[in-house]
């Protein structure tokens, strides 16, 4: 089975072998060495002062990050089932909540960001996805993050990258915390988050004290600078996750990030090329996410006949969405054969006659980029 969803991505054969190697004791200088390697390579990739990594999914960096620096009152964008997400950790530990809401398809707008921001001064921390994968949506964080800035330089950026992390260069100069996941554009088995901290955020933690006690964040940064951790670290996921790391840095970074940029754009033109409509107005690089009122039937035969297995919609989008992951290390021929085979489904669905046009797209754009 060809496994082309946006999380949990497909774990590379090498990487596999390497996390099959015998158990490693967390406490031994062996493992703080591998620990260390792993988060200087990822302070590269988050270009951030500090990273924290965290035992846990990414809804568990999302909460640490809600609960060391939220004091009051947080402002959160809701254009999906993770903004949503971040409202809902929000409210669960008390603090006050605003919320500003837009269909999935469609992405923050600056000029609510200040609108709200200049009338509701006693806002301390904005969250915010980079990429809203519920339906591919990118947000323009940099922007929202700079004027963010420019209105309170005190509050508190924190930008859900776990879909983005990996897939594209984040400018990071106004956010203070980026997280990720082990699952995406890491190419791993889920279970590992990590946290890009700035510099400012460091010290806000300093001063002011970590909250909480497993996801206590100066706890755990106080240990990680130590290269260890506060609690069991998730020790396979680390080792993979330096092998990855290693992958990454020897095929180049920009490159890396040039790679899945063109096979992301390759795919949305060969896509839309046979009558496919992309679903968000600003998508993201890391899949495609395509609106269609026969997605499930389209999911239903790609698995059952072509062994593809690819996501479909939440919610309100249930059965009329279906999602393409780019991330991590996809061949350029699996990406082509997929859209070649989406292409014959539609043949035999009745919508349109076969005639290899996805496969010439792809390629065409894809070579010549």
């Amino acid at each position: 089975m060809l496994l082309l969803t946006p999380g949990p991505t497909a774990v590379p054969e090498d990487i596999r072998m390497k996390m099959s190697e015998s158990t490693m004791h967390h406490r031994t200088p062996e493992f703080s060495e591998i620990f260390r390697q792993t988060r200087e390579k990822l302070k590269d990739i988050f270009g951030m002062d500090e990273v924290i990594l965290l035992s846990s999914s990414g809804t568990g960096a999302m909460e640490a990050s809600v609960t060391n620096f939220c004091k009051k009152k947080a402002l959160t964008v809701n254009a999906g089932k993770f903004g949503e997400r971040f409202g809902k950790i929000i409210k669960a530990f008390g603090f006050e909540l605003v919320e500003l809401k837009y269909e999935w398809d469609t992405p923050a707008s600056v000029e609510d960001i200040k609108e709200t921001l200049l009338k509701e001064s006693d806002i301390d921390t904005l969250c915010i996805q980079v990429c809203e994968s519920a339906g591919g949506l990118r947000h323009p964080v940099e922007e929202i993050a700079k004027e963010a800035k420019r209105i309170n330089p005190d509050i508190t950026i924190i930008a859900d990258g776990i879909t983005a992390v990996g897939v594209e260069k984040i400018d990071t100069t106004y956010i203070d915390l980026l997280i990720s996941g082990s699952q995406k554009a890491f190419m791993l088995p889920p279970g590992l988050s990590m946290i890009g901290v700035s510099k400012d955020a460091v010290s806000k933690l300093e001063k002011d004290g970590g909250k909480g006690y497993y996801f206590n964040l100066l706890t755990e940064l106080k240990k990680q600078r130590t290269n260890t951790t506060a609690w069991t670290a998730a020790t396979t996921l680390i080792i993979g996750l330096n092998a990855v790391l290693d992958e990454i840095r020897s095929i180049g970074l920009e490159n890396f990030y040039n790679e899945t940029k063109r096979r992301s754009l390759a795919s949305k033109e060969a896509l839309k090329a046979i009558g496919f409509k992309i679903y968000p107005k600003s998508p993201a690089t890391s899949m495609s996410a395509i609106y269609d009122e026969k997605a499930e039937d389209v999911r239903k035969i790609l698995k059952s006949k072509y062994e593809v297995n690819i996501a479909g919609g939440q919610d309100h989008l249930k059965g009329k969405l279906f999602r393409i992951n780019h991330m991590g290390l996809i061949k350029p021929y699996e990406a082509s054969w997929v859209l070649n085979v989406l292409e014959l489904i539609l043949d035999e669905l009745g919508v349109r006659e076969y005639k290899g046009e996805a496969n010439r797209v792809f390629n065409e754009v894809y070579y010549k980029i």
